[in-house]
């Protein structure tokens, strides 16, 4: 009746998962055209008209179970449906679904199955169902040892995730440095992370500061220690200052008096890096219009 390029055609067109797809075949004994207008009429196909929209609101979300662990990020259009309850279920389905799955990379992750469905299939549903682009865009599976501990921090609802992995020390150790991975945004956990292009690029722009400000050429080299010095203070976590402290402690020496040790650290932020188009009024309106 139909084969299974015609299945591969319908998804292509109407965004629906591959069961809907057979289903709408089944009913319009395999014509493509048909199967689009049953999609339509069902409410399924209607994820696809969104897949040009902009995804820079949603969640980012931690889950654990015993020694394995998830974050996770997913993306709606507006913060309205972020704190939609439905919206959040969803967020929850996906992340103990996958935390309880083998997915290590995001392909992976969209052809495991949850409650017999593929996420991927789940995820169209929901656009169909919410009305809006949802977008699953990253993920990561952490798993720790017996002898160290996880520290997760939520912030602002969602907005912002981290999670961090020390050995030693206690939960509440690792909940105060993910509470900070959270705040202070750095971008490495120590400066042997820092690639060396990276840092190259730093110096290069240093130096020339540096000339720009009248500063000896010889002196320079003596200026950039101290100045890189400064650099890793800003983007390295074992070298920031711990927001907690009184002291002005940083978070290496935090650790080390609380006899714990960094293993890893994780932090993601919603719609970080994703370009949100700004549309006036006018366009939006006729964006409407032409439908």
């Amino acid at each position: 009746m139909y084969s299974a390029s015609d299945v591969k055609t319908l998804r292509e067109k109407t965004g629906a998962g591959m069961l809907d797809c057979k289903k709408a075949l089944d009913e319009t004994k395999g014509d493509i055209e048909k199967a689009i207008d049953y999609l339509r009429e069902k409410g399924i196909a209607k994820a696809s008209k969104k897949s040009d929209r902009i995804a820079a609101e949603g969640l980012s979300q931690i889950y654990t179970n015993g020694n394995k662990a998830i974050i996770l990020e997913v993306n709606s259009e507006t913060d309205f449906v972020a704190r939609n309850s439905e919206f959040q279920n969803f967020v929850k389905k996906l992340g103990e679904g996958l935390l309880n799955s083998n997915a290590k990379t995001l392909e992976e992750a969209l052809e495991t199955e949850i409650d017999s469905e593929k996420v991927s299939d789940l995820v169209v549903q929901i656009t169909a169902k919410i009305g809006e682009k949802i977008s699953f865009r990253r993920f990561k599976v952490i798993e720790k040892t017996d002898s160290e501990n996880f520290g997760a921090y939520i912030h602002m609802g969602g907005k912002i995730a981290s999670l961090v992995v020390i050995e030693g020390g206690d939960t509440e150790v690792a909940h105060d440095v993910a509470m900070h991975v959270a705040a202070m945004r750095p971008l490495y956990a120590t400066s042997e992370d820092v690639p060396s292009d990276v840092l190259e690029k730093e110096k290069t722009i240093m130096r020339q500061e540096l000339l720009n400000e009248g500063k000896p050429e010889d002196k320079i080299e003596n200026i950039l220690v101290g100045k890189v010095r400064k650099y890793y203070e800003e983007i390295c976590l074992l070298d920031q200052i711990f927001v907690k402290s009184e002291s002005k402690e940083t978070v290496a020496k935090f650790l080390e008096s609380n006899g714990a040790k960094l293993v890893s650290m994780t932090r993601f932020e919603v719609g970080e890096g994703i370009e949100k188009r700004q549309d006036d009024f006018r366009e939006e309106v006729m964006n409407q219009i032409n439908g």
